[in-house]
Parts: C-alpha cells; structure tokens; sequence
C-alpha cells in the first residue's frame, strides 16, 4: 500500500485554507474534526437549490429527496450493511437513548445486560438506567492501571446465560485501546446476547466493515468522520425487527425509521454523502483501481490508520519516557487509536491552555468519560490533557505538538 499523500489529503478540508486557523494545530478531533469539502459542497448546494419537503413530485424536491437516499445507501454499502439498516438521528447520545427505551420494552422478566466502565458515558448511563425498570446491569470493569478489558472477566458475567445485550465501546475516548469487536461479539452470541458498539471514537480513523465485526448495533457520529453533526447508527434486521418501533406507528416497518421519532435533518443528511465522496477520492487518488464499496472502505481505513500509527508511536515514547505524566492506555500505536490522554500534576484544562498559546489546540478535562477516569485513579475534577488526531495530521504537526508540551509540562 502507498503512503497517504498529505498534501492531496489537507487540500480536501477548507480548514487548511482558512487563515484564521494558520499557524495553529488541531489536536483536539476526538471531540469534533474538520468537515471535508464535499460535504460542505453538498450541503450548501442544498440549502441552495433543495431547501424543501424532500419526496414530493417537483424537481427540487424530488432530488433533495434523492439525496438524502444517496447518503444512506453509499454509507451503509461501505460498511456493508444494507441501506435499510443504517439510521441517522440528532446525535449519537440521542440515537443510543432512543434505542434504550426500546430495549426497555423488549428485555424480558430476569434478563440482564453488561455495560462497561471504559465507556463514555452516551453508552454507559442511558443502559445503566435499565436498572429502574427491574433489569440486572452487569459491570465489565476495567484494569485499575491499563484501562484495558480483558474477556475472561466477560465470559464470567455471561456464564449464567441471563445476559441479553453486550454494550462496549470500539475504543474509548480517553484510553484510546482498540477492543477486539469481533471476538467480543462472538462471545456474546455465543451466549445468546445481541451486542451494541460505541464506534465514536473510533469511526473517525476509518469507517469499519460492521457486517464483518458481527455486531446487532453500531453506533458512530458523523461530525467526527468529516462530515455534519449527525449521529449514525446500523441496526441489524434481526434486532431491529424485534425491538418494539419508536417511530410513527406507520413508519414501523421501515426498519431506518423504527429508531429516529424526530423527523430527519434533512440538509445534514444529504450533505452526509459528501463523506462517501472523500473515501472514494482517497481511494481513486491512492489506487488507480477500482473495488466494491467495501473493499474501498477497506483500502482508505487501512490508509488512514497506517499513517495515523507512523505519526503515533513517537508521541507515545516521548509521553512514556517522562516521569512526570502517566499515559492513559497502551504504549503501542498499532493498539490503540490517536486519542491520547495523559494525566498531569495541573489540571487538564489548564495545561491545555498553556498548549494554546504555542499554537496547539487540544483539549482537558474529563470528555464525558467520568467512570473510566475514577476507575483508574483519576480525579475528574482535575481531568487529563487530551491530544487526539486523525489522518489529515501532519508529521510536522506532531513535532509541534511534542515541542510545546517541553515548554508547558
């Protein structure tokens, strides 16, 4: 496989151009990244041009309506699903509320579920709720020191075969390893309970194949994959079909409206295209080939992470080397994803600060993921230091980066 081409790469996000951002490096993506430009093309030509009730017969209807069917099923060939089983919804906290009531109607008498404390807390506490309603909440606790999930702890909690759902992140927002979706999933059928997977953090480093990791649900917001801030989620049809509909009564058997009660943001879901759009141009510009949707999604996240582990790995031996911050998960790049969170003597927001004034834009305090932090000891008042990016970074970026934190740590 070629090198990602930086430059080709930086030129597809307005945000490199702007000049009020020149000079500055953007460390902080976990919590948002830069749109690409098909997505801003899309989405200012349809405020434009489609700015109507999508799906009527007159000619700007009926194409606005035309593209916000292109998203749904150019995303979901990606990750190789059908068009039906990807969703959009306000944001990933409100699509994974929506699907906990469901479940709420569906877990039977003496049913239990498994939740993690690596989680952010979109994916801990609305399940964690369950527990009102009389359902058994199971903790997949994590290592005091790695933050790390070890499966055998799971197969305990799945033993008695009282477990109906498995909630888990892809990775966490704040100790970054990269969980083992497939095996964990396996496991989890295996013990006759469906699974539902928090890719937010990890989506952003490249879309996933979902039928291949075998999970019921899966979960990621398109405001951190380069596009408008929308949440996705992919719900199996098994699942789908079986969980009671939270929709419109007479929307109930279309499965991509089973789960979103709100009407679509029409001109954000068309404008998430614009994302099929950039894997497609990475793909054409790096391969010259051509391939299934999959294996193109394929092509461009094994592009984006390969380069994402070259630029991480000396930024994690330049963290482990000092002994004067603890480095939130594992040393090793190709383990992890490019969010890096550190625990300092200073406040997290505070030494983020001290970082802006070098030019550096990350991010402190606790990002939502307060069980984690308490979990391994951290204070979430304090908080960590958060530097987090994605493939647009820079290697040149990177040595900023480790620059200014000489001077501010």
């Amino acid at each position: 496989m070629k090198n990602l081409d930086i430059d080709f790469t930086r030129a597809q996000f307005p945000a490199f151009a702007e000049a009020s951002l020149q000079g500055q490096a953007f460390f902080e993506n976990a919590g948002g990244s830069y749109t690409c430009a098909p997505v801003f093309n899309r989405l200012m030509r349809f405020y434009r041009e489609r700015k109507v009730q999508p799906y009527a017969p007159y000619e700007a209807s009926r194409l606005g309506g035309e593209e916000m069917d292109e998203a749904r099923a150019r995303l979901a060939a990606i990750m190789g699903v059908a068009t039906d089983e990807l969703s959009f919804g306000p944001s990933t906290s409100q699509n994974t509320y929506v699907l906990a009531q469901a479940v709420r109607q569906w877990l039977p008498k003496g049913a239990a579920i498994v939740v993690t404390n690596q989680d952010h807390e979109a994916n801990s506490g609305v399940w964690r709720r369950l527990a009102d309603g009389g359902i058994e909440v199971r903790e997949w606790a994590i290592d005091r020191e790695t933050g790390h999930l070890d499966q055998d702890d799971l197969a305990g909690l799945l033993g008695d075969g009282k477990v109906r759902l498995v909630c888990f992140p892809h990775c966490s927002n704040v100790v970054g390893e990269i969980n083992p979706v497939a095996e964990i999933v396996a496991m989890a059928h295996a013990a006759g309970a469906a699974t539902c997977v928090d890719g937010v953090s990890y989506a952003p480093h490249g879309l996933p194949d979902v039928a291949a990791l075998g999970t019921d649900i899966y979960l990621f917001s398109a405001y951190k994959t380069y596009g408008p801030h929308q949440g996705i989620m992919v719900i199996r049809r098994a699942l789908g079909a079986a969980l009671p509909n939270q929709g419109h009564y007479f929307n109930g058997d279309t499965l991509y409206k089973r789960f979103t009660p709100a009407g679509p943001d029409h001109a954000q879901v068309a404008a998430s295209a614009g994302m099929a759009d950039y894997i497609d141009a990475q793909f054409a510009h790096h391969s010259g080939g051509t391939a299934t949707a999959v294996a193109r999604g394929a092509f461009v996240h094994d592009l984006m992470r390969a380069h994402e582990v070259r630029l991480l790995q000396p930024l994690l031996d330049y963290l482990a080397a000092r002994n004067d911050v603890r480095l939130l998960g594992p040393r090793r790049a190709e383990m992890r994803a490019p969010t890096v969170a550190v625990e300092t003597s200073r406040p997290g927001e505070e030494v983020a600060a001290a970082l802006a004034a070098h030019g550096i834009m990350a991010g402190g305090g606790d990002f939502y993921a307060v069980r984690p932090l308490q979990a391994m000891g951290v204070d979430p008042a304090k908080g960590v230091l958060r530097m987090s990016f994605v493939h647009y970074t820079s290697h040149a970026e990177v040595e900023a980066l480790i620059r200014a934190l000489d001077q501010v740590l």
